[in-house]
């Protein structure tokens, strides 16, 4: 057991390094303009290390997408565990920004992507998006039914809430720009997150958030 354990230590550093590494380079250059030697030299490791992990660069941009799109599904959990609009919602709104600030490159990676016409991911979108998305769905009828918010489109409000919240992400530039040239304070996302929340909340006819 113990040596399980030894090994596998080294390898989870190792893919940690070339995911890290694989997120920078296909942010800055693209699927098509990346190549493993580039990640491999960003990681610190052989090419024949990076390829021992990940076999070809497909896979490799398949784990960077999976990744991001995981951790975004995860924060949505907000909505199972908690039957209150203005709370779930709420929760759900700061961890999406919360995300785009610790993951931007995964962030940018899967936009461009999605503005290439999904060409690795159709069959996620088509599958655990879908899926996900429509159960998520499903909940926000029930609170609309049950007279908890207004009577709105929730494929509109979840879309309105990526678009919002991803922004931070794919935009942090053009806001650092706008904002004197540097990236937001703590205390100025802070406000930008209960600003976005207050928004949303009580644009659909919740009280509070």
């Amino acid at each position: 057991m113990n040596v399980i354990q030894k090994k596998s230590r080294p390898r989870v550093k190792n893919e940690e390094a070339i995911l890290n590494a694989a997120e920078e380079v296909f942010s800055e250059l693209g699927f098509a303009g990346a190549t493993t030697s580039l990640i491999a030299k960003r990681a610190g490791i052989p090419k024949a290390n990076l390829h021992y992990y990940f076999p070809t660069k497909e896979t490799l941009y398949q784990a960077i997408l999976g990744k991001i799109l995981s951790i975004w599904l995860h924060a949505a959990e907000t909505f199972d565990d908690c039957d209150d609009p203005a709370d779930a919602l709420g929760r759900y709104i700061r961890a999406k920004m919360e995300i785009s600030r610790s993951h931007p490159l995964g962030s940018k990676i899967w936009a461009q992507e999605i503005m290439h016409g999904a060409p690795h991911i159709q069959g996620s979108l088509e599958t655990t998006l879908r899926d996900w998305t429509e159960s998520r769905v499903k909940i926000i009828q029930r609170w609309v039914a049950e007279k908890k918010i207004d009577a709105i489109d929730p494929h509109y409000l979840l879309y309105m809430i990526w678009a919002t919240t991803q922004h931070y992400a794919d935009f942090e530039h053009q806001i650092g720009v706008l904002n004197e040239g540097r990236a937001l304070s703590d205390e100025k996302y802070e406000d930008a997150m209960e600003t976005v929340t207050r928004i949303i909340v009580q644009g659909i006819g919740v009280s509070g958030g």
